[in-house]
């Protein structure tokens, strides 16, 4: 079973990486472009903010959240996007005290949670822990988009464990919203983690495979790098297949990055 205290920790890390990135930036930095398109600093501290709200709602009052799924309906595929375009409104001061506050009022309600209950959320319920990493992977993806558009390079820690997790975990769900079917057989995952050790699952003898820093496969699951420009070996064409599918966070394709895009 997941240590959710552990996986809350790795999160609040994770925060206070991105937070550091910020938090002493001049007001008009808030609005410079980052590799995300149409997307300011501020759309992306914007986004964390409300997704850390709507978390702790679903974590707490399954009324009130059952609300916002209805109220996001008709607007399926732009509600996400309309909801960063709203917070990126609010002066970055408020902007980063709100996304403070949001993420502590997340993980002290993800501490209330009883053992074995789902939450619901956009798309199948999830646990916890399952809640907590989704949040974990959405920071850093969303930090790397900061640091990139600050030209800052972030030093790989051992909480990449935990994204390549799911990034393995949401292989099928790649192929769905794609409208593919998923290979049958499970792939092998191989990486080389930050201190050197390495990272595996799926079986050993598996003929698809993937193998390579750990870094470079968060950030092709995040879709944060174009597969050209990462140091990973693919053997087999199905896994080649995924990686140019995959994608680890909720919702329609995304659009990825540009080969050459980053030095």
């Amino acid at each position: 079973m997941a240590d959710l205290e552990a996986l809350l920790a790795d999160l609040t890390a994770e925060c206070g990486d991105l937070d550091r990135l910020v938090a002493d930036l001049d007001p008009a930095d808030w609005q410079r472009d980052t590799p995300a398109a149409g997307w300011t600093i501020a759309h992306q501290i914007g986004h964390l903010t409300w997704t850390d709200r709507v978390a702790a709602i679903a974590a707490t009052d399954a009324v009130a959240f059952d609300a916002l799924v209805q109220a996001a309906l008709p607007k399926a595929l732009t509600f996400v996007d309309e909801a960063a375009e709203e917070e990126a409104k609010t002066p970055a001061p408020e902007l980063l005290a709100a996304w403070r506050h949001d993420r502590d009022t997340l993980v002290r309600a993800l501490r209330t949670v009883p053992a074995g209950a789902k939450l619901p959320w956009f798309g199948p319920p999830m646990s916890a822990a399952s809640m907590v990493t989704a949040r974990l992977m959405e920071t850093w993806a969303h930090g790397q988009d900061v640091a990139d558009t600050l030209g800052v390079t972030r030093v790989p820690t051992a909480r990449l464990r935990n994204i390549a997790h799911l990034g393995v975990r949401t292989r099928n769900f790649a192929y769905i919203t794609h409208g593919r079917s998923a290979p049958e057989q499970e792939f092998r995952v191989e990486l080389t983690a930050p201190d050197g050790s390495t990272w595996a699952w799926g079986p050993q003898d598996a003929p698809q495979r993937i193998t390579g820093p750990a870094l470079d496969f968060c950030l092709a699951v995040t879709q944060r790098r174009h597969l050209d420009d990462l140091a990973l070996q693919v053997e087999g064409a199905d896994a080649l297949e995924w990686l140019g599918l995959a994608q680890a966070f909720a919702g329609p394709p995304g659009t990825g990055r540009t080969a050459g895009q980053f030095d």
